[in-house]
């Protein structure tokens, strides 16, 4: 009896411990490169952002936006916009148009595994039915691409954001912030998202090694 208590004591001990470190470690992180070739207004593009980051971090995931067509901008300090692309990348594009063949699949934009997503902006601003409403559908549009890169190969759903398609009643979850992913996507999307990170962390890792080697043989080089 007393070696059950004990054991039970040592289990409760570990699951809080290891619900603790839990709590204490950030949910994962993408950042997401963005390249604005509708030329949407920034202000609407950055709203947009704010939303589909909304989305994102109720499905666990923090996202950190960055504008590569932005010449002003100082936030691309590691260069990330002008490196090439690599698997763990997301990228991003707003573009003018709309799909030709208007499947369901391409309403919204369209997505190349696992790096390319592109949502189009005149979807947004179609569907609107006010200038107030587009940052909104824009934001929900490309967390929906967005969670195709991080959920991979068939990830429509019967519901929610990922639902293949929006009717009367997606719009209006998506103007009452309700539009988002159910908790098993959402445990995927972290999942990936780790992975990502994980993949990012190791390339820093052999970029920095490298250029400490070749440091050290332009030391030892005459």
């Amino acid at each position: 009896m007393r070696l059950d208590t004990g054991l039970s004591i040592a289990l409760l001990a570990f699951s809080t411990l290891v619900s603790a470190e839990e709590a204490r470690s950030p949910s994962p992180a993408v950042t997401v490169l963005v390249y604005n070739k509708a030329q949407a207004p920034a202000a609407t593009v950055a709203q947009a952002e704010l939303e589909a980051g909304r989305i994102l971090g109720e499905a666990g995931v923090r996202a950190f936006w960055l504008d590569c067509l932005d010449r002003h901008s100082g936030a691309d300090s590691q260069g990330l916009c002008s490196r090439a692309r690599e698997p763990a990348d997301v990228v991003l594009r707003l573009l003018p148009g709309q799909a030709q063949n208007r499947l369901p699949d391409t309403l919204f934009g369209i997505t190349f595994l696992p790096t390319l997503a592109s949502v189009y902006y005149e979807y947004a601003v179609r569907l609107a039915n006010s200038d107030k409403e587009v940052p909104t559908i824009l934001g929900c549009a490309i967390a929906h691409e967005v969670g195709h890169l991080l959920l991979g190969r068939n990830s429509h759903s019967g519901g929610g954001i990922m639902h293949g398609e929006w009717g009367p009643k997606e719009f209006r979850l998506a103007l009452m912030g309700g539009l988002l992913f159910t908790s098993q996507q959402s445990k995927v999307i972290q999942a990936e998202a780790r992975r990502r990170m994980s993949l990012q962390t190791g390339t820093l890792k052999e970029q920095h090694l490298a250029t400490v080697d070749q440091g050290a043989e332009a030391k030892i080089i005459p």
